[in-house]
């Protein structure tokens, strides 16, 4: 079975949900998905040493004979290979770094985009934005003070714990159905007062290549 993809029905959906909610809140919703948070080229290369790696001992121990000139070859070669493979496969990537690395680099560029996106600066701190990363298969949430001071930490708490699930095994239908479960809690607390205009675009920041 293919499984769902963020392309730009799933763009929509979302846009058309941040619409609905900031109706009905002073919160102003920011979504960014994006394909990774990271540099994983020292994965690519972990994953290419290991199989050139397993190529020489084939060529050293097979009874196979080699002419020597071919096996710094082989064994380069193998290597290039496995590298351009693991660079192409999110798999392999999160197969050779470590949660914490993968964990480290999404909350990093999530608090980038707080800041770059303009999110922070919204006049009555209102700003949130929800921001997942496909390969490290996380979600961060990210408040301003407004917020969170309307929020009760035990409300929000429980809500991010669903975010951060829906995170783990990103599919665009569950990761609509959790944001407009999110915006009924934003809803509740950061009710619509009038005061506050739309101060930052409703369409979500897709960077999937």
């Amino acid at each position: 079975m293919t499984r769902p993809r963020f392309d730009d029905a799933a763009c929509d959906n979302l846009a058309q949900c941040i619409k609905e909610i900031e109706a009905s809140t002073d919160a102003e919703l920011v979504i960014i998905v994006r394909a990774r948070s990271g540099n994983y080229a020292h994965a690519d290369y972990l994953f290419g040493f290991a199989v050139s790696f397993i190529i020489l001992l084939f060529v050293l121990f097979s009874p196979i004979e080699f002419h020597p000139i071919w096996i710094p070859i082989d064994v380069a070669l193998a290597f290039a290979a496995s590298a351009l493979i693991s660079s192409r496969s999110n798999f392999l990537r999160r197969l050779f770094s470590t949660k914490k690395y993968r964990s480290k680099v999404t909350r990093t560029a999530a608090a980038a985009m707080f800041y770059e996106a303009g999110i922070a600066n919204t006049n009555a701190e209102m700003g949130v934005l929800i921001y997942l990363s496909l390969l490290e298969r996380t979600l961060e949430l990210i408040a301003d003070r407004g917020v969170l001071k309307k929020v009760p930490a035990q409300d929000w708490n429980r809500e991010l714990a669903e975010l951060h699930l829906i995170g783990r095994a990103p599919d665009p239908k569950a990761f609509v159905a959790a944001i407009r479960d999110f915006g009924s809690l934003l809803r509740s607390h950061v009710p619509a007062t009038g005061e506050n205009p739309n101060e930052l675009p409703d369409q979500p920041r897709f960077e999937l290549k």
